[in-house]
């Protein structure tokens, strides 16, 4: 994953430091949203809060993670698909799935958000849709 972590900082026009590596290099291997907490918990103090808050606010701006809707109240933030987000520009009107048993927030690119109407004068600058159930993994327990 540390690889796949550099080459992306690079194609972002980003540094390679230790905690872009380390983080980004989680949130691959995670393949789902995570929050700031559960990157504390992981890195273990290896990296302080100001520190992981930062890097995560520097992937948002530069179009390499996208904050995800949950319905705990914590943010969370997974990896922007490499086709859709640019720099200062999301496309991730995605949808998302959460699973019951697990609590694993998952992005389910190939799943469109249906086409809202919206009364005139109105604009949808995004639209997220949160779908919860059981995931492949939890329904083969």
């Amino acid at each position: 994953m540390k690889i796949i972590a550099e080459k992306i900082l690079k194609e972002h026009k980003l540094r390679n430091t230790p905690i872009r590596i380390a983080v980004l290099s989680y949130f691959k291997e995670s393949n789902s949203a995570l929050s700031h907490a559960n990157l504390e918990q992981y890195f273990n103090n290896q990296f302080d809060r100001v520190t992981l808050y930062r890097t995560i606010n520097s992937f948002i701006e530069n179009g390499i993670l996208h904050k995800v809707l949950d319905d705990s109240g914590s943010a969370k933030y997974a990896v922007c698909n490499d086709d859709h987000c640019e720099v200062h520009q999301h496309n991730d009107n995605h949808v998302h799935f959460k699973c019951t048993i697990c609590s694993k927030i998952e992005c389910l690119h190939h799943a469109q958000i249906p086409k809202v109407k919206v009364p005139m004068g109105y604009t949808i600058n995004a639209a997220n849709l949160l779908l919860e159930g059981v995931c492949n993994n939890c329904s083969t327990l």
